[in-house]
Order: structure tokens, then sequence, then C-alpha cells
């Protein structure tokens, strides 16, 4: 089956990208940008995407295997995990930091992102950790650790120009999916509600767990609300709880993800921004 092939990253020069367009004897390679490339109606084979594959990593750069002629006029919907994905950090974590608990908490974190821990008694043991600390902690956070991932506003501004909604989506908290809404004009979000008390953190959360099956049915729940089919739906996340809405969308795509993720994705963006999904997706016209 021929595909086509788009090679990209940060680092990317005219000789890196080239000479791993040259194993793929494509038809034709068509310059996108400075610093990336598609190379078209390429012959596919396992052997070859791995090929592909190993000496894009050593170059430095993402490879993408698509069907030609993808755009994002065929998607409806963008939906997002927060931590490490849209933003840089893991809320969880640096909030854990103020009670001087970070490395015990991200090991906990770690555990559940790679699969290795349920995600309902992961963010259960975590939150109890936090018990006590007052909820001012969280405004630090926000305002002076949490970023957007590189490339992520330009994908938002692209994607939205495009009419496309935005969903964000995350085991993390209220707290800042409401604030990021509002920030990058996001059209649904969904998360877990820490629970205070005296304007202090109890180390509960109230209501349903956002997990990974909740993640899945946000998901179909907005695209029934916009009466679109899940296919219709770009995914985007990072850890072994995106998993499950990954494999309901249309297009799903691991950013900086853990292995598990990474291997089960259509787009691995291990090198680029947020905003290599917009070239993955440039329209042939």
């Amino acid at each position: 089956m021929n595909m086509n092939l788009v090679l990209q990253g940060p680092s990317a020069t005219p000789e890196r990208l080239h000479r791993i367009a040259a194993l793929a004897n494509p038809a034709r390679v068509v310059q996108l940008g400075e610093k990336a490339v598609r190379c078209e109606e390429v012959a596919t084979s396992d052997f070859l995407k791995q090929t592909i594959e190993v000496a894009a990593t050593a170059a430095g750069l993402d490879a993408t295997f698509i069907a030609p002629g993808r755009s994002l006029a065929d998607f409806k919907l963008v939906a997002m995990d927060m931590d490490s994905t849209l933003i840089t950090i893991e809320c969880i974590d640096e909030i854990a930091d103020m009670q001087g608990l970070k490395g015990q908490v991200a090991k906990i974190t770690e555990a559940a992102m790679r699969g290795d821990l349920d995600f309902s008694e992961s963010l259960a043991r975590r939150v109890a950790l936090l018990r006590g600390l007052d909820a001012a902690a969280l405004e630090r956070v926000y305002t002076e650790r949490l970023a957007i991932s590189m490339g992520g506003e330009a994908m938002l501004k692209a994607v939205q120009a495009a009419g496309l909604k935005t969903l964000l989506v995350s085991g993390g908290f209220t707290f800042f999916t409401e604030r990021l809404k509002e920030r990058l004009g996001l059209d649904y979000t969904q998360a877990n509600v820490l629970e205070t008390k005296d304007g202090k953190l109890t180390g509960r959360v109230t209501g349903i767990i956002v997990d990974a099956e909740e993640k899945r049915r946000s998901v179909e729940r907005v695209c029934m609300v916009m009466g679109i089919h899940p296919r219709e739906a770009i995914v985007m996340g990072d850890g072994a709880n995106d998993l499950k809405m990954m494999w309901i969308a249309g297009l799903s795509v691991a950013f900086r993800a853990k292995p598990v993720v990474r291997g089960q994705a259509d787009v691995a963006l291990n090198f680029s921004g947020l905003d290599g999904l917009l070239t993955i997706l440039a329209s042939d016209q």
C-alpha cells in the first residue's frame, strides 16, 4: 500500500531530511517549510517503517506514515490530555513540591503513566498526600510553573481557525483546565475536582474520577453533542490513561509519550512541537 511519509523536526537540516527521505524511495518529495518534507507514494512495509523509524530517531526527526490526502478538513474535534501534553508539567507533582513531596508523588505518577498502576488508585494515593496544603499553592503552580508545550498555541490557533472544536480532558484538576479554557479559548473541558475545606486541600477529589474510561466517555459525549463520529476526532496524549480515548479517534497523536503509547498511536511527536500535527495534515492543495 502506498502512503505518504512526513519527516520533520526542530533540528532538521536539508541533508538529514533528504537522506532519510531517500531510504523511502518516494515518487516525489515535497518541501513543507524549512524543517519538513513529505515523501509521496511510498511503498510501505513493516521492514521499511522500522528502518525509517530507527534512522529518523537517530537524526532527531519525527517520521509519520499517513494516507495520502488526509488534512484538517477530515476532522471536527481535537481532544487533548493536559499534563505533559498541552502543558509541560504534571500539575499534581508540582503541587506536591509545595509539600516537599514531589519525588514521592512523581514516582506514583510515572508508574500510572507507564500503565504499571491503576490510574484511579494512583490518583487517590497522590491526592491523599496533599492533605492540609493551602489551596493558594494551586495558584502558585499555575502562575509560576505551568507553561504551554512547544507549538501548542500555534496548533490551537490553526485548528480553531479551521473550524475545529477543542476538548481538554484531563486526569488532573479543574483548577487548571478552567483557567486554560479561558486563556486559550477552548470549547470543552473535563477534569477532576480537588476538594477544599477552610482554604486547605482535604486530600480527596469529589465527583466522577477522570480515568481512562471517563476520558473515552468524555470524547464520545462531546462527539455526540457535536453530532459527529469519534473517527472525526483527533486525540492527543502521552500516558497509558490516554489510550482508550486514542483508540476511538480518527487520528491518535502521542506527544513526548511513554513507549506503550508511542507504539499504539498513529502519530508520534518525539521532537516536534504540537504544531507538528499541522505539518502532517498539510493540504495537498
